[in-house]
């Protein structure tokens, strides 16, 4: 069966209910009022609300594979309220009052997610138990607490975010060194690929069309280019993120990086005794090179970090379950839980995700030339693609709404530089990510002028 391809993508596809068997893809020319390119969660979420808000609306999706073939089907199931580039705006004194409305929208999206998926019975395991970043070297503990700070100085309270000391963030979460964490309450952790099928089917009964394996050759004005046809349409919303180098002409628009992830066999009770996360609080620390783990609804933990970017914006589906990077990934896992030396890790999955060179998403409409677009999420997309979703619709639409006022609206993204510049300032930055972490780690200071550099990079 042609769905056998697609289970061994990771632990969540491997999980989820149902035949991944490729919807029809597009076999003649077709004309529709909004073209979708992406069925991802960004492309999903659009089309949703789309379909909602315009009943009898013509909405098609062209997707290269299967629904939440990509990050969306991947990624660590973080339904997180936050989103890259929002600590720049509420630090400019000019746009801080626009992005503390981005801020409190991104808080309210993560209920959004979860009030559809119980209308829509989407059985993604969504459980909303906060996120948790532990200290477990001091450096990371002044980080922290600085956070805190920075969070009460924009006005938002302890129902939003607050500091745990050793001994309540210990209750939450037992790493093996703990020395208090910042817990924020608007995360929920979910299974992705349960999530990305489950709108697909979602958005099929209100009549939206999903041509799948039907790559998207070329985007122009009002038309989509396919190798069984041509999708023509008012507007065409490119919703490709990490893919959109496939594109002809969009070789530099969007870096796909890539993360990896593993998941452990599930955990007797006796562990979990152990390790806390009673309440599917999802976990990291504040390293650069994120990391990020969750408790899974049938008693895993998956846990990832980010991984490598390829010369010439080369995009990896798969890896080979030898790859050392795994090996490194568990032993970072098994320094916040040793216990989880003597458990076996049962898949071993990785892919890409989108980063623009600015590294701030951006949602936006040229009525001109029928084009929009969306993305840009830099591996925060779970909620934020909901968001920007719904602030997309509303744009095709000319709905005058509180969303599209919102800073997440924006110009298209800018290119990044040609190679071999590109994968040098990439490389570079992570290797300066890694040293940094690598010092903090080790109890030495922080390195000021490397630190600075990141700042600037990734800022």
């Amino acid at each position: 069966m042609e769905s056998d391809v697609y289970r061994d993508l990771s632990l969540w596809h491997a999980t989820v209910p149902g035949s991944l068997e490729p919807r029809p893809s597009l076999g003649r020319d077709e004309q529709v009022d909004v073209a979708i390119v992406g069925a991802g969660y960004t492309g999903l979420w659009t089309a949703y609300y789309l379909a909602g808000l315009s009943p009898g609306i013509r909405v098609a999706v062209v997707e290269a594979e299967t629904a939440g073939f990509g990050a969306s089907g991947r990624n660590g199931g973080w339904c997180l309220g936050t989103l890259a580039g929002s600590e720049a705006l509420m630090a400019d004194p000019a746009r801080r009052e626009s992005g503390k409305r981005l801020q409190r929208a991104l808080f309210e999206t993560v209920d959004e997610v979860g009030r559809v998926c119980e209308q829509e019975r989407i059985d993604c395991h969504f459980a909303k138990g906060g996120y948790l970043s532990v200290a477990t070297v001091e450096a990371h503990r002044e980080h922290l607490l600085e956070e805190v700070e920075r969070w009460r100085a924009l006005g938002f309270g302890v129902g939003d975010v607050r500091w745990l000391e050793p001994e309540e963030s210990s209750a939450r979460v037992r790493t093996q060194r703990n020395l208090g964490g910042l817990l924020l309450e608007h995360c929920a952790a979910l299974h992705p690929a349960r999530l990305a099928r489950g709108l697909a089917e979602a958005v099929e009964r209100r009549g939206v069309v999903i041509h799948e394996r039907t790559p998207a050759l070329a985007l122009e004005p009002r038309c989509v280019r396919t190798p069984g046809g041509s999708l023509r349409a008012d507007t065409v919303l490119c919703a490709t993120e990490a893919y959109t180098r496939t594109l002809s002409g969009q070789l530099r628009r969007i870096v796909p990086m890539h993360s990896l992830m593993v998941a452990t066999e599930p955990l007797p009770e006796e562990v979990w005794k152990e390790i806390g996360l009673g309440k599917r609080e999802t976990f990291a620390d504040p390293r650069r090179i994120v990391v990020y783990g969750q408790r899974t609804a049938d008693g895993r933990i998956a846990f990832g970090t980010r991984g490598p970017y390829f010369y010439g914006s080369g995009i990896r589906d798969r890896f080979d379950a030898g790859d050392p990077a795994f090996a490194r990934v568990r032993r970072t896992l098994e320094s916040f839980f040793p216990i989880l030396r003597d458990f076996a890790v049962t898949h071993r999955w990785g892919g890409p995700l989108g980063v623009p060179r600015d590294w701030r998403p951006s949602v936006g409409l040229d009525a001109r030339r029928g084009l929009a677009w969306a993305g840009g999420y830099v591996g925060e997309g779970v909620a934020a693609s909901n968001l920007a979703g719904r602030t997309v619709a509303d744009l095709i639409l000319g709905r005058k709404s509180e969303l599209v006022g919102l800073p997440l609206v924006g110009p298209p993204f800018p290119n990044w530089e040609p190679e071999p510049l590109r994968w040098i300032g990439v490389a570079g930055m992570l290797r300066i990510g890694m040293s940094l972490d690598a010092a903090e780690l080790a109890g030495r200071k922080t390195p000021r002028l490397r630190n600075a550099l990141w700042e600037t990079f990734v800022h």
